[in-house]
């Protein structure tokens, strides 16, 4: 047996060669079936012919979702009559909701319905929300009572928390789906799957680009009943559209909640705190049968070591043969090296967050600050996934402390200051968001659990949540605390705010390229021997 970090393995091990059967094999291998709950033909289901119609999804889900937020603060400040602070609150608070609820999505995507049912019924309830928010701009004409005003806010709040929801089930399961559509044991379907995130995320990019220009035009020049009308109707189409698509796609499996996995491993873990690991991990208890062709052998590593005692067969279990342990007292140790994987992703996630409370500035106060709205790696990639994410980390604390000058100058002058200063910061924060986003979606996927890849990817939509909040709170804080963001801007000082946040991106950008090193060092130290 070799020693601990003689070689570099990957985490996970691809089925080997002779699974394609020569290349003439039919069927993908990698356990997906075809609407009836076949094998899926290579020739007639997944790739990119199918792919087309996710991307379609996710293209007018995006322009809907942009065609709300981007020009959100305006709406709540201009039709509802909110204040500056309680508006930039209240759009972080639904922002951050909205990528809080694809953990429910993803539950039921990975444990009952599977991703394509999950996204027919929450783009159901997306566009219910969509037609109320819709609806609600013809209130203040159709209610004549003196209350309308309150009926008013309670439907605009009701569509926008209902789009939220809805949010929850497309946000997780998009990407997943359409990645599920190319077998990753087929070198030539792995390649175009890479291609498909970079697809993905254009499209994500041009929606935005449509809302901030031509529907944030029409809502603010013709109205926002068509302007939430547009979007609404694009993506019904589309909805129709993938719904009659369904005989091309692949399927996956639905199998036991991740989150009951996850949590019988912590609990096992900590019941057999007491016990002591032994040298060898061949001892330790593995899954009852081999794994099929359709999965992936995952490998022993000693990172989080602790967990492993999960896996420990003790004696007394030993004398128990032909009795059914407790999932809750022994776990596989596959099982065991799922959650690792899930504790690796927690560094970079924790990233995420301080970067999405940066990105949520561009949707609050930066709205406020003006009166108008691979060759040089080696890698295939061009760069790795960490380094896209340290690329875009860098760029974002840039952006912040661009905005901060601005802003400075803008006091000292004391005029309002053109919109197009302000172009250079969305320039750079488009940039980072490329490399970031990208980055991201690659990484919860490719080192996720086979089993757990719509809640991993429900976990990185979890950091956009959690910077919201924060962003959120850290509003909260400013205003109760100081006069940094006052109504008239004149009177405050939202550069102090912007150093802040710079300040706490750069503290995020050195832990991130902490982490990212000791990473890179301890997968050279990963153990040797696959199960």
């Amino acid at each position: 047996m070799e020693a601990a970090g003689d070689e570099e393995r990957p985490l996970l091990h691809h089925p080997p060669p002779h699974l394609h059967q020569d290349g003439d094999s039919r069927y993908t291998n990698d356990g997906t079936v075809d609407v009836n709950g076949q094998p899926a033909v290579k020739a007639s289901t997944g790739n990119l012919r199918a792919c087309f119609f996710i991307l379609g999804v996710q293209f007018s889900e995006c322009l809907a979702f942009f065609a709300i937020s981007k020009n959100l603060v305006t709406y709540l400040t201009s039709v509802l009559h909110e204040s500056n602070i309680d508006a930039a609150r209240n759009v972080s608070t639904w922002f951050g909701t909205t990528f809080f609820t694809p953990l429910i999505g993803a539950f039921l995507a990975d444990t009952y319905w599977g991703r394509y049912k999950t996204l027919v019924v929450f783009l159901s309830v997306y566009i219910v929300g969509m037609l109320v928010l819709t609806v609600s701009t013809t209130l203040p004409w159709m209610i004549q009572s003196s209350n309308h005003s309150e009926i008013h806010r309670i439907t605009v709040y009701v569509g926008l928390y209902l789009t939220a929801l809805g949010n929850g089930g497309i946000k997780p399961c998009t990407s997943t789906f359409g990645a599920d559509q190319f077998d990753i044991t087929d070198p030539t379907e792995r390649v175009k799957k890479g291609s498909f995130f970079n697809w993905f995320y254009f499209l994500n990019t041009i929606g935005s680009l449509l809302s901030t220009t031509v529907i944030v035009w029409v809502q603010d020049n013709v109205g926002w009943g068509i302007g939430f009308a547009i979007p609404m109707i694009l993506t019904s189409l589309s909805f129709t559209v993938f719904i009659a698509s369904r005989r091309i796609y692949r399927y996956k499996s639905t199998g036991e909640s991740p989150m009951t996995t996850a949590s019988r491993v912590v609990v096992a873990a900590a019941r057999n705190r007491r016990l002591e690991l032994p040298e060898d991990c061949t001892t330790l208890h593995h899954s009852p049968s081999p794994p099929s062709e359709a999965t992936f052998n995952v490998q022993h590593t000693t990172q989080f070591r602790f967990l492993d005692k999960a896996a420990i067969v003790s004696p007394s279990t030993q004398e128990k043969k032909g009795t059914a342990t407790s999932p809750w007292r022994l776990c596989a140790l596959s099982h065991v090296e799922e959650v690792k994987m899930l504790l690796r992703l927690c560094p970079a996630w924790a990233s995420l967050v301080v970067f999405f409370m940066i990105t949520a500035q561009m949707s609050s106060t930066v709205i406020e600050q003006v009166p108008l709205a691979r060759r040089a790696t080696g890698e295939d990639r061009g760069l790795t996934q960490p380094q896209r994410l340290g690329v875009g980390l860098a760029l974002s604390t840039l952006a912040m402390a661009y905005l901060a000058l601005l802003e400075r100058n803008r006091l000292a002058v004391g005029e309002a200051v053109s919109i197009m200063w302000q172009a250079p910061a969305y320039a750079v924060m488009g940039v980072s968001e490329v490399f970031t986003v990208i980055g991201t979606l690659e990484l919860f996927y490719d080192r996720a659990p086979d089993n757990m890849r719509s809640l991993c990817t429900a976990f990185a939509q979890l950091a956009i949540a959690a910077g919201s909040y924060l962003n959120s709170a850290a509003l909260g804080v400013v205003a109760s605390a100081t006069m940094w963001i006052p109504e008239d801007l004149d009177d405050g000082h939202l550069d102090y705010f912007f150093w802040t946040i710079a300040a706490l991106s750069a503290l995020n950008l050195l832990q991130f390229v902490f982490y990212s090193m000791r990473y890179n060092n301890n997968v050279a130290c990963r153990q040797r021997h696959p199960y």
